[in-house]
């Protein structure tokens, strides 16, 4: 049964992407801008995006959300890198809902990472952007050694003529809302407060894998999701929905390394509760969005008692969908 609710659902939003200043056409400017990783275009992205496109529309330019790729903790810190929220296809579909024009998105490399504050101003948002005014959170650092931030920047506006409109962090329900915060949620398995901070559901695209049968065996419809290097959340059973060939279904989802087989090995398995026939391979794009945490991942001392507990998943996630 497709499900309008689920933000996996929802109709994209077009932005102009640029692979790199140098794509930019020369006529595009006056802009409105805001920098930053954008990692999971939170909701505190989503405030500052927010009053770019707003003061865009007042000014009459283009409102642009400059952001980077690879993250520059895989190219400065690759030892030590966070799993990224959201991969860069998907957080292009993000910040283009948020009704910015264009996304400059930057190649990030240590050629970048060594270009001075002043530098990369002049170059990119001075000229490339001819920027108007630029929009940043309190915390912002930017060029060589990240010694510059948000005084800096003011004073480079000064110099060549934008202004610097400085944000508070956003706060949800007590909690400072940040990329880093979402990651700690999402991997001590939070996916509750984990949605607060996004706005959305946290969610995972990727493609179906070939399993090993055993939904078929338990006679549940399985689906396992391909190999993943972005965030997942902590070993357990969720509540979930998933999206497979433009149709979105409510579901329980096992992620973990299914012990109670023997052969441990890790797999994301999703179980669907309102599931009809459709054709799959490794090529159909599969969305998984985690609601709540049932469970952590338990060693089952046999297969009937895994399937009890099934039955009781099941039972409970079809509840929590029934009072949604």
């Amino acid at each position: 049964m497709s499900d309008p609710g689920s933000s996996i659902a929802r109709k994209a939003q077009t932005a102009m992407v640029f692979r790199g200043a140098e794509e930019i056409p020369a006529d595009f400017g006056p802009t409105v801008a805001a920098i930053g990783n954008f990692d999971g275009v939170h909701l505190g992205h989503r405030e500052i995006l927010s009053a770019v496109t707003d003061e865009a529309r007042r000014l009459g330019a283009r409102a642009v959300a400059v952001t980077f790729d690879p993250h520059p903790e895989r190219v400065l810190r690759p030892g030590s890198a966070p799993p990224l929220i959201t991969p860069l296809a998907e957080r292009l579909r993000l910040l283009a809902e948020t009704g910015v024009d264009a996304v400059l998105v930057e190649p990030f490399t240590r050629e970048l990472a060594a270009l001075p504050a002043r530098e990369y101003v002049r170059t990119i948002l001075a000229g490339a952007l001819k920027v108007r005014s630029v929009h940043e959170g309190s915390t912002f650092r930017f060029g060589r050694g990240a010694k510059a931030g948000v005084a800096e920047l003011a004073g480079f506006g000064a110099e060549f003529g934008f202004t610097v409109r400085v944000h508070d962090a956003v706060h949800v329900r007590g909690m400072e809302v940040s990329s880093s915060a979402v990651r700690m949620l999402v991997a001590t398995g939070d996916v509750r407060r984990a949605r607060w901070m996004l706005g959305r559901p946290f969610a995972v695209l990727s493609a179906p894998a070939r399993g090993r049968g055993v939904g078929s065996r338990l006679l549940v419809p399985t689906v396992n999701m391909a190999p993943y290097d972005g965030l997942l959340p902590a070993l357990g059973v969720y509540v979930t929905r998933i999206k497979l060939d433009e149709r979105t279904y409510r579901s329980v989802t096992n992620v973990g390394n299914r012990p109670t087989f023997g052969d441990a090995s890790f797999a994301v398995e999703s179980h669907i509760l309102d599931f009809e026939p459709v054709e799959l391979d490794d090529r159909t794009p599969l969305g998984l969005e985690f609601l709540l945490r049932l469970r952590g991942e338990i060693a089952w001392p046999s297969l009937e008692a895994l399937k009890a507990q099934i039955m009781i998943d099941t039972a409970r996630a079809k509840r929590y969908f029934r009072f949604k």
